[in-house]
């Protein structure tokens, strides 16, 4: 049985496409093992699959000033090492990282050991850490064809996002019920990822009054950041995080209100459902949502606001043009071509995985 080993975490964004991996992973019989960092988002979201958890240090690379850049590089260098002894007891034929701080230590570890990594870079330009591991990848995926000219020649390839295929067979009666909403009145999604987005649930917040009067409003707001002054509101359903009624709750809308997150807008393409892009300013992320949403945007895929400039009415105004034309939104997105990631995807690791088998 061929064996491989997933890493990625920090956020639900860099382990969903692990995850939507899983069940092609197992039915073409890999023995599967996950790497992340000691207690975070990973681990939990991992824990529902019985896949077998292995946590390690890891820190944070920053481009700023901060004193834990005086000790993160010293919880990278046990990291790596605790990695490196995993790896060599584990002995897998294939990494497959998709991105975050903790996979750097196991893709340089990985690669010390000369174990094939493929890496997946959602954004339309690479991160830090993964700009870090693609010097020793095998192949690098990437969800844009922007992305490609970042990357050597002979490690890019173009896949698209893995998309979970749960997503697309929810029930959109038992999204309506979860929430208390009647069928005979439009939804609204709002998805902030899975640390929300406060900047994006006040706006939205504000705009409820105006909002509610046409529609009803779901709002996945992040950890901790429910509002309870509007627990009672009628037609407003909040939650912190949806795991397996997500699909329920895509289901149920007919319209997305989104951060640009990479992972967050190919799963509204796939899904195509029409959205609005707040993507997080250059003032408080490296831009890449910016980037993100300025192609969707272009091929028609989504209507962009920047954050900075959101009003009540701007916001109420844009919700309503998106809804009467979303008709115009779906026939763009399924013109889309990046709907396959999965088994391009699983080519490139059966080919790295049969090359360290032959060796």
């Amino acid at each position: 049985m061929k064996k491989i080993v997933l890493t990625g975490g920090g956020t639900a964004g860099h382990v969903t496409p692990n995850i939507a991996l899983l069940p092609a992973l197992q039915a073409a019989g890999y023995e599967i093992a996950y790497v992340g960092s000691y207690e975070g988002i990973e681990k939990k979201l991992i824990a529902d699959f019985n896949i077998p958890y292995t946590g390690i240090s890891t820190g944070k690379f920053r481009r700023y000033l901060d004193p834990k850049n005086f000790s993160d590089p010293f919880r990278v260098i046990k990291g790596f090492v605790e990695a490196r002894n995993y790896l060599k007891n584990y002995q897998p034929d294939v990494v497959f990282s998709k991105g975050g701080f903790v996979s750097v230590p196991v893709v340089r570890a990985a690669a010390s050991l000369h174990i094939p990594c493929i890496i997946h870079e959602s954004d339309m330009t690479p991160g830090l850490a993964n700009k870090l591991c693609i010097p020793v990848a095998e192949k690098v995926c990437c969800n844009f064809p922007e992305t490609m000219k970042n990357i050597p020649a002979d490690k890019a390839v173009l896949t698209g996002s893995p998309i979970r295929a749960e997503l697309a067979q929810g029930s959109k009666l038992a999204g309506l019920n979860m929430c208390g909403f009647t069928a005979n009145k439009p939804v609204i999604m709002v998805i902030g990822g899975s640390l929300g987005a406060a900047n994006v649930n006040k706006a939205v917040r504000d705009a409820l009054p105006k909002l509610l009067e046409d529609f009803q409003v779901v709002h996945l707001c992040g950890k901790d950041k429910i509002d309870n002054l509007l627990l009672n509101t009628p037609g407003y359903k909040q939650f912190e995080y949806i795991k397996s009624e997500l699909k329920d709750i895509f289901a149920m809308a007919d319209v997305v209100i989104s951060r640009a997150g990479a992972n967050a807008i190919c799963e509204l393409l796939a899904l195509k459902k029409p959205n609005i892009l707040i993507p997080l300013p250059a003032a408080s992320s490296r831009g890449d949502q910016l980037l993100n949403a300025a192609s969707f945007e272009a091929q028609s895929y989504s209507i962009v606001l920047n954050e900075d400039d959101i009003t009540t009415n701007l916001l109420v105004d844009k919700v309503h043009e998106l809804y009467f034309n979303r008709q115009k939104y779906v026939e763009a997105m399924s013109r889309s071509h990046q709907m396959d990631a999965v088994n391009t995807i699983m080519s490139l690791i059966n080919e790295a995985a049969n090359k360290s088998h032959t060796q």
